[in-house]
């Protein structure tokens, strides 16, 4: 190699340096180490001792407060997830208009999922749907009995997932961007051969969306797993009322910064991982039956 070859590659080295350095660490070092971490016993005031699998043995046979927080974690994963997408595509739908306060009606619609997740939003939320908050004020009104959100652990669970639905910006963004994209000829089309809204809505919106589909539902179910903040702000990090707002990633905290079990809260996140690596090549595996690709010619 010669020195003017080294130098220009010298030079590239530098200008990625660091991302390098940061990805060394600031990922992978901290990934190998909780992998490390998952194997022993580690309290974070004494030097980690190996245990072997032993805390995964505890996970799965000896911690019936882990399966409640993967029991919850699902039912707010697949109760949600669907329920957000829908809602996200329906005001996407009604937004993909030429209305000149679109632009408008956009950036107040992504509002919540650019603070969703702050601790305001949290604190707001469980205001909201207090004893003398204003949902219940407003069931009231409508002469429906108020409901104890926080006395409820269903409830309460509930008031998780309608905040998870409220944050539906970005989802939104993403749908508005695939439907801009499909060709409006395909709707008049149809509208000359007669198809109702419905038809054109399942056989030329949905196939020609299904990637965008793909692509948000992978996206919003991994960030369902890994909510935490406002489960932690509602609950005051009890996960109550009854655990049933002990979401995975609330009790994995509680492990290793309440109770200083860090190497089993390691071992908790690498099976979530396991978890979510899983449903994501479920989801994947699936899409080859109701995912449309145009160059493909569909499927």
């Amino acid at each position: 190699m010669s020195t003017r070859v080294f130098k220009q590659n010298l030079r590239g080295y530098l200008f990625i340096s660091p991302f390098v350095i940061g990805f060394l660490a600031f990922t992978l070092i901290p990934i190998l180490t909780s992998l490390y971490f998952s194997f022993t016993k580690y309290n974070m005031f004494s030097a980690p001792s190996w245990i072997g699998l032993d805390n995964f043995k505890k996970m799965f046979t000896d911690d019936p407060r882990y399966w409640k927080s993967l029991k919850i974690t699902l039912i707010y994963v697949f109760g949600g997830v669907p329920l957000r997408l829908g809602f996200a595509l329906l005001i996407a739908m009604i937004l993909n208009t030429a209305s000149r306060a679109v632009g408008l009606y956009r950036t107040l619609f992504y509002l919540p999922s650019l603070i969703g997740g702050s601790v305001a939003v949290a604190i707001m939320w469980r205001n909201i749907f207090g004893d003398t908050g204003i949902v219940n004020v407003a069931l009231t009104l409508i002469g429906l009995p108020a409901i104890r959100w926080f006395g409820d652990p269903l409830a309460a669970l509930w008031m998780l997932i309608f905040l998870s639905v409220w944050q539906f910006g970005s989802s939104m963004l993403i749908f508005l961007a695939g439907l801009k994209g499909i060709p409006t000829t395909y709707y008049e089309a149809a509208s000359v051969d007669g198809a109702s809204y419905w038809q054109k809505f399942s056989k030329i919106t949905l196939p020609m969306l299904s990637p965008v589909i793909l692509f948000n539902t992978i996206m919003q179910t991994i960030a369902a797993f890994m909510t935490f903040v406002p489960a932690f702000i509602i609950s005051k990090g009890t996960g109550g009322p009854l655990d049933g707002t002990l979401l995975y990633s609330l009790y994995l905290f509680k492990q290793g910064f309440e109770f200083f079990n860090m190497g089993y809260a390691s071992a908790m996140a690498w099976v979530m991982l396991l978890i979510v690596g899983i449903l994501t090549a479920l989801v994947f595996m699936t899409s080859k039956f109701w995912v449309h690709y145009e160059s493909e010619g569909g499927s």
